[in-house]
Formats: structure tokens, sequence, C-alpha cells
């Protein structure tokens, strides 16, 4: 969170996760040329960029959508989830590199402008094997363009959280672009079958995650239902005891996403999605004092759901009670904002 919009607010974990992120990169760069220059030591130097960013550009997008479901899986991948805007910008660059070679070695030696040449080359738009592969490249690089031009919080603020969630969601759209780019690439061009396993693999990995969390949330979900309503329209949700110290318990609760805080003795709830990106709460933790989202840090005080000061983002409350032990909550939301007293662990 910051008061004013800066470049980027660079801390200790950020750059850790940046020196990592290069490090990696610099060595898969340099060992897929080395295993071309190996097998293909006529390869020009173009057609070795070409194919050292393509790739590398492809594996990032994957890795970046696997981040998601991989985090929802295991809390120990959260730190990828939060730097994950860096990766994303990056993969853009590495993506521009290969399209911009790509445009020089095919497109730049005739009299037809080199843009227009990637549509005009190759018009077969109505066969499927034939299709001009390449167009698609372009529009999924402009998807991944438009998301690195609004990744900073300036962007997600003005176009609001709703608008820049679905912007970014195109993301999708990017990869399977891409995913057809690239068979059709194989196909029409390198006319290997280890390219289409990787490709195939990738996507087989990418379904399974997504698949995985979304069991993990549907059963979290369906735990939910058979919650008993009583007096005054408290839900059980479990018992004190059940909730680690500054962490939270997530229910599901008359079509309310509620995340039951336990913290200094007390327990209080709020509404379980960040105001920024939509972000669990309930899978951050307490820090100094504040719910701290776990994808990017925002925060907000659990027993009114206000982000502390000058920060204005807010969240709704919900009463909660403790009755021998075991927690109860109204799913009945409070307005934004609404401070709600604590409820008391008893000793």
């Amino acid at each position: 969170m910051s008061v004013n919009y800066t470049t980027v607010q660079w801390n200790r974990q950020k750059r850790r996760y940046d020196r990592i992120m290069l490090g990696l990169m610099a060595l898969y760069l340099l060992t897929f040329s080395f295993l071309q220059l190996f097998f293909y030591p006529l390869i020009s130097p173009e057609t070795l960029i070409i194919r050292a960013t393509g790739t590398l550009a492809f594996i990032m997008l994957q890795f970046i959508l696997c981040i998601g479901p991989m985090a929802r899986l295991d809390r120990r991948f959260l730190p990828l989830l939060y730097n994950r805007r860096h990766l994303g910008v990056t993969t853009f660059l590495i993506g521009a590199v290969h399209g911009v070679f790509n445009v020089i070695q095919f497109h730049s030696l005739g009299y037809v402008d080199p843009l227009l040449s990637v549509f005009a080359s190759n018009t077969h738009y109505t066969s499927l094997q034939d299709f001009p592969f390449q167009t698609l490249g372009f529009f999924a690089l402009l998807i991944l363009f438009l998301m690195a031009a609004t990744s900073h919080d300036f962007w997600l603020k003005n176009l609001s959280p709703r608008w820049w969630k679905s912007l970014h969601m195109l993301v999708y759209l990017a990869y399977g672009l891409l995913v057809f780019h690239v068979m059709l690439g194989v196909v029409q061009l390198e006319q290997s079958p280890a390219w289409i396993g990787f490709v195939g693999f990738g996507l087989l990995t990418l379904v399974s995650l997504h698949l995985m969390a979304a069991g993990v949330e549907k059963k979290r979900l369906e735990d939910q239902m058979d919650k008993p309503a009583v007096g005054e329209g408290f839900y059980l949700v479990c018992s004190a005891e059940d909730i680690p110290e500054n962490r939270a318990k997530m229910v599901f609760l008359d079509g309310q996403n509620i995340a039951v805080f336990r913290y200094e003795g007390k327990v209080s709830a709020v509404n379980n999605i960040c105001r920024h990106q939509h972000g669990p709460i309930g899978e951050g933790k307490i820090v100094n004092g504040c719910i701290t989202c776990p994808w990017h840090g925002y925060q907000y005080l659990p027993n009114n759901g206000q982000s502390p000061p000058p920060f204005t983002e807010k969240l709704e409350t919900y009463d909660v009670k403790i009755v021998d032990g075991m927690v109860w909550v109204n799913p009945q939301p409070y307005p934004e904002g609404t401070e709600r007293p604590a409820a008391i662990i008893q000793a």
C-alpha cells in the first residue's frame, strides 16, 4: 500500500524475487542457446533469438497462470503471487523481443510495410491447417502489452477494480491464442512432435491445477452448507481453538464470503474479498494489528474493516459471538467500515 503513486515500491522481498527471476531467465537462455547450437550448429543468430525468447515467454506465461491455483493449494506459493505483476511485465518484454525479431526476420525485406505484411503475407484465414499463425501471436502480444501497461495501481484505482480485473482476465485469451500460435507454427514450419508435446504438457498441467484448486474451494463451500442457524440468524462456524492466532477461518454463509479472525483473545468477522484486486483476505494474517491481504499487502482493521489512515478502503463487517467456546457468525452484513464489537474468548 502507498499514500502516493510511485513507480515501484522496492523492498527486500521484491529485490530478492527479481534477482531470482532474472537469474533463472539468464540460466534458461544460456542453456537453451547452448543446446540449440549443439544440435543445430548452422542456426542463424536471429532464429536462435526467436526460439529462445519465444519459448521463454511461453513458459513464463504458463507459470504465471499456475501461480494462482498453486497458492490456493499450498500457502507457501503466496510470495510468488504477491509479486506476480513483476513477472507479468517481464513476460511481455521477452515476448516483445520475440515479436520484433520475427518481424525483422520474415517481414522487413519486402516492399510492404512489415506490420501490414504480418497480416497480408498469408491470407489463408479460412484454412485451419494453413491459418496465419503469426497474427495470433500479434494479438496475444497486444493483450500482454495492455496488461503490462496497466499493471500499476494508478490504473487499478482509475479504471475501478472491476474493470481492471476484467481487463487482466484477458490473459487467458492471450494464453489460448499463444497455444494455437505455437501449434500452428509447429505444423507449418517446425513439424516436430516434441514442440506439440511441450505445449500439450503445459496445457494439461495448467488445467489440472485449476481443477484441483476449484475442487478445494468447492469442498470448502460445501462444508459450510450444513451449518445450522439458531436464534437471531447466527450460524455455527467452528471452535475458537480451531482458528490459529492472528489467522482466519473462511466461511460461506447465506451468500456471504466471510473471514473470521482470531487475535488478542478476540474474534471478529469481515468480508473475505479485498477491495484492491478481490484477493482472499482470510488467507492472510494480522500484522501489527491489521488484517493484511496475502496478495499485495492491503490492510484493514479487524473490528471495523477500515484501512488505517490515510487509506480509504473498507470492508463489510459481521456480528460474532462465542458460546461455550464455539464461534457463531451472523451473515447479515453491516455497511462497509461499520465498527462491531469483537467476541471475547473466555479463558
